[in-house]
């Protein structure tokens, strides 16, 4: 199974919906080159994404508000666009749910673009080195459910004065 530094996105980028596998664990160590790539996605006008979590081992918060924050942009879209996951273990599951993300994006029992994808690309790991991606990630966590704020206050406190301070230098 992949560690975090090993690449652990594997994206078909031309199957509709685009496919993503995530192996190993999906954290700040190894995210950014998803979220770019996510944000490219959406920049092409592709709206409509399948995360397959069957060899995932595991989520921290800044993976997990990289989700609200795809599919909080998901439903700006006209018409919305949705982010689908499947073949979520119970306790990625339990994260998801704990979060209230299911009330922005679906759980899917089964990929079912599973055997439509067309070959994978492999994303090479960038972690998340600044802190303003960091609190953009954890404000997401908070827009996706009011009940996350308070989960994530000292986090997002902590932050905003990080980025204050390599602001002021």
């Amino acid at each position: 199974m992949s560690d975090s530094q090993q690449p652990t996105f594997l994206v078909s980028a031309y199957s509709d919906p685009i496919m993503i596998r995530i192996n190993g664990k999906a954290n700040y160590l190894n995210c950014n080159s998803f979220r770019k790539f996510i944000e490219q996605m959406l920049a092409e006008g592709r709206h409509h994404f399948l995360l397959d979590f069957d060899h995932c081992t595991g989520m921290d918060s800044t993976f997990l508000g990289i989700l609200a924050g795809t599919a909080l942009e998901l439903r700006k879209q006209t018409p919305p666009g949705e982010l689908a996951l499947c073949r979520l273990s119970e306790r990625n599951q339990e994260l998801i749910l704990n979060l209230g993300l299911q009330n922005l994006l679906s759980i899917a029992e089964s990929c079912r673009a599973e055997n439509t994808a067309t070959g994978f690309d492999q994303l090479q790991n960038e972690e998340v080195s600044d802190a303003k991606s960091v609190l953009h990630a954890h404000e997401n966590l908070a827009k996706a459910d009011a009940q996350n704020a308070s989960k994530f206050q000292d986090v997002i406190a902590f932050l905003k004065n990080q980025v204050e301070q390599d602001d002021a230098k």
